[in-house]
């Protein structure tokens, strides 16, 4: 099996078109026709994660973090980005990154984190909009062949309910002839327009089938940043951050004062999440947790909630199981490690 078949996989799972504007996820380094041999599972792809590689036989690489951001414009070996770089091409070892593309989706980083702490009634944090509508029009004969066509994307990506395609009978008419004709609509975030557009293309048996498109205001309960769930049963303040600490194995957590109330309610966000506070807030969020919050930042919490920063490695470590679960539900036809490099830059005193 050659990498473009996993890769293809793993984007049905978190579509690139999910990632932020900044970000790089995709296919870094290497050949998508490469046959694989083994693939190697990490957050970053170190050099010391490249070495364990090909100690282990692994031509694959993927990580949660890319290795490039930006543009590269020399190869000569002086920071890191480049000697992993330099090392993959010439082991020819691909790099494959899946970043906050999948931070975006509800089975994504955070749901991962939110089952780490055994939180229930999950939902994303702050939902993304950029949903549109779409209808088309077909013979009466041909409903359910377009609808299945439409559901067979990805139940995920189509419709803000699952499953969601819907249907309503009227009459067409064409060169004087009236006959009886149905209209199809569906919802979909605008990040699978083309494969939606293209599936009822395919499908159809018209030539130039009508498609008409909108911009909705809806939101895709589905698709967004963060997630927010309940604790089984409330804890006392300091309980829960003890859990915590222990549970996301974190060297410490640094938080804000406490409320002197139970923890309930827990919203979550791997790697930098302070963009999501106010949500937490809003939402009557007891802690938010998450990382890499700056000193005038936990200001921010105004005795409304408890910040609890457990560092930027610690909230997204359990990717690399995620990854696993994702890969070895699929595939058996080539093994699987997960690193055993610690590539956490932070070290505890």
């Amino acid at each position: 099996m050659n990498v473009r078949v996993l890769t293809n996989y793993l984007e049905t799972i978190a579509p690139p078109a999910y990632q932020e504007s900044y970000d790089n996820a995709g296919l870094i380094v290497g050949d998508p026709n490469w046959e694989i041999k083994g693939v190697m599972l990490c957050l970053d792809s170190t050099e010391a994660v490249l070495d364990e590689a090909i100690k282990k036989g692994c031509n694959l690489v993927v990580a949660h973090h890319p290795i490039v951001f930006k543009g590269l414009k020399r190869f000569n070996g002086k920071n890191y980005v480049e000697r992993v770089v330099m090392k993959a091409i010439k082991n020819d070892i691909a790099i494959y990154a899946s970043h906050t593309n999948l931070d975006n989706v509800a089975h994504g980083v955070n749901a991962k984190i939110c089952e780490k702490l055994g939180l229930t009634n999950t939902r994303i944090l702050s939902p993304k909009q950029k949903l549109k509508k779409l209808y088309t029009y077909a013979d009466i004969n041909e409903v359910e062949h377009l609808r299945s066509a439409l559901l067979s994307i990805n139940t995920d990506m189509v419709g803000v309910v699952e499953g969601s395609v819907y249907a309503s009978v009227g009459a067409g008419s064409s060169n004087g002839a009236v006959r009886p004709e149905v209209r199809l609509e569906v919802n979909y975030h605008q990040a699978s327009e083309r494969d939606v557009v293209r599936t009822l293309q395919e499908a159809n048996s018209r030539i130039n089938p009508v498609i008409d498109i909108m911009p909705i205001e809806n939101i895709h309960p589905r698709i967004g940043s963060g997630m927010i769930g309940e604790l089984t049963k409330p804890m006392a303040e300091t309980t829960f951050l003890k859990m915590l600490k222990k549970t996301m194995l974190a060297g410490c957590v640094k938080h804000t004062d406490l409320l002197g109330k139970k923890i309930n309610k827990v919203a979550v966000c791997g790697g930098s999440g302070g963009f999501l506070l106010k949500q937490a807030i809003r939402q009557g969020a007891d802690v938010f947790v998450t990382a890499d919050y700056k000193y005038h930042e936990f200001f921010d919490a105004d005795s409304q909630i408890i910040i609890a920063d457990i560092g930027h490695y610690e909230s997204e470590q359990f990717t690399i199981e995620l990854f696993n679960e994702f890969i070895t539900k699929k595939f058996t036809t080539f093994a699987v490690h997960l690193t055993s490099v610690n590539t956490n830059p932070v070290n505890y005193l």
